[in-house]
């Protein structure tokens, strides 16, 4: 039975409220072939062609066009082709973890730019670096402590700080290196401060290329005998792998000019001390000689 309206109440004028939006369906992520590359994604593909170049796989012809091409693109799509008939295959982002607390407790946010990623958690290790008649390296991402010890004796240590993590702002290496040499690789932006005692030996450090007084640190001590340490300022993945095989190699064909021009020093002043001995010798001689004819 229907309902009758009564005459004496006003109709409500009020219109009926509309109803609400549909809301808008949230696009689907991107595939990962379509996300935009980064500088840093470029330059990666750029040194495994110098690599390519280098190991033959591709002529110089070859190389300019590909280099042309992955400096215009965009896209990890567009990089793939690339590499696609070299070893290796693709080049797919670089491989990203889930944000996790570091262990001062901050962020570290991925450069490439996405809050909710971020870099893998340095790797620990021990104090000291010891290389006796070896070698010895820290590479990648590794966590610097206060205080690290490197010890060297007829063997040489790499230490590449360009990816590491520094426990604080300055830092110090305790070098004691005999008849070696120690190899080290910054960043720029990193002050180096040279403290170190040589003794027929050297250190070679770069000039600062920063300002900055809160710039990061790395003071280095201890002493050098018969031997060297080398630092280079150097931008990650700016050099390949081949080139880096050569600056070892020139390192250590310096090294090994050094020790030979030390010994034929040190075998001058042997020579130079046995002619003064001589010298003395026939010296005493003639004065006991002279003696025997006065007596």
């Amino acid at each position: 039975m229907m309902s009758r309206v009564n005459p004496s109440e006003p109709s409500d004028p009020s219109p009926a409220p509309a109803p609400a939006p549909a809301p808008a369906s949230t696009p689907a992520s991107a595939p990962a072939s379509a996300m935009r590359a980064s500088d840093a994604d470029r330059d990666r593909v750029a040194d495994r062609l110098r690599e390519a170049l280098a190991e033959g796989r591709i002529t110089p012809e070859e190389h300019a066009e590909r280099i042309d091409v992955v400096y215009a693109a965009k896209t990890y799509a567009e990089l793939e082709p690339v590499l696609s008939d070299l070893p290796g295959g693709h080049a797919p982002p670089a491989p990203r973890v889930r944000l996790d607390k570091d262990l001062d407790g901050d962020l570290d946010r991925d450069p490439a730019g996405d809050p909710g990623l971020r870099l893998p958690a340095p790797e620990k290790h021990a104090a000291s670096i010891v290389a006796v008649f070896s070698g010895a390296d820290r590479r990648g991402r590794w966590l610097v402590e206060p205080s690290t010890t490197v010890s060297c004796l007829f063997g040489g240590a790499e230490l590449d700080f360009r990816q590491a993590v520094l426990s604080q702002r300055e830092v110090t290496l305790n070098v004691t290196c005999v008849f070696g040499g120690v190899d080290i690789t910054v960043p720029p932006g990193v002050r180096l401060v040279n403290s170190v005692s040589a003794v027929f030996g050297g250190v070679d450090l770069p000039d600062d290329d920063t300002t900055d007084p809160d710039a990061p640190v790395i003071r280095i001590t201890g002493m050098v005998l018969f031997g060297g340490v080398s630092a280079s300022r150097r931008e990650a993945g700016s050099s390949s792998r081949a080139d880096r095989r050569r600056e070892r190699h020139d390192r250590h064909r310096a090294l090994r000019d050094l020790q030979r021009e030390v010994h034929e020093r040190h075998r001058e002043d042997m020579t130079d001390m046995r002619e003064l001995h001589d010298e003395r010798r026939e010296h005493l001689r003639r004065l006991r000689e002279s003696r025997r004819r006065h007596c």
